[in-house]
């Protein structure tokens, strides 16, 4: 029989191995170079995401925006990016508020695996009907497009995530035999 990886092997002092979170895989515990490369792998992503998500709301928002008059252009264009930075700021805090809640109560190793896996499960789903809500949403896109932004760059900013907090919370409460 082949012997464990060191990485699967408990850590020194620990009964338990160290729990694999989905995404950062058990360099979380460590927190050390390849942790931060995962997190700026997942960064980068979501960046290149976030700029796609754009271009395409911009695109679909100039079709939208090219049927209007000219005088009604100037002013939708104002609301739009009012709206933009109201919705920007929204996610932002929606997403800031999710986080301190989430913390509060962070989810164990398993829920955390079983929470990707549903989430695995109903993304195709969603795709399918976001397609349809695109085309009815094509003039307020921008606004929803910065939703969207200031939402995934307090994801990407934070300091820990909460699958960590309670994949650490889970690792003492049995290494200390409760």
């Amino acid at each position: 029989m082949a012997s464990r990886a060191s990485s699967e092997a408990p850590a020194p002092g620990f009964s338990v191995p160290i729990p694999a979170l989905p995404k950062l895989g058990r360099t979380w515990y460590r927190r050390g170079a390849l942790y931060w490369l995962c997190r700026a792998r997942t960064t980068v992503f979501l960046v290149l995401v976030m700029a796609m998500f754009c271009f395409f709301a911009l695109s679909l928002y100039a079709g939208v925006r090219d049927l209007l008059p000219s005088t009604a252009r100037v002013v939708w264009d104002g609301v739009q990016v009012a709206a933009s930075v109201v919705t920007l700021v929204w996610g932002w805090v929606t997403q800031r508020r999710g986080h301190r809640e989430a913390l509060l109560d962070p989810p164990t190793p398993e829920q955390t695996r079983q929470a990707k896996r549903d989430h695995d499960r109903r993304v195709p789903g969603r795709i399918a009907l976001g397609r349809g809500l695109v085309v009815l949403a094509a003039p307020v896109m921008p606004a929803f497009a910065a939703y969207i932004v200031g939402w995934l760059a307090a994801w990407t900013t934070v300091r820990e995530y909460p699958s960590e907090v309670g994949a650490r919370r889970w690792l003492q409460e049995h290494t200390s035999g409760t």
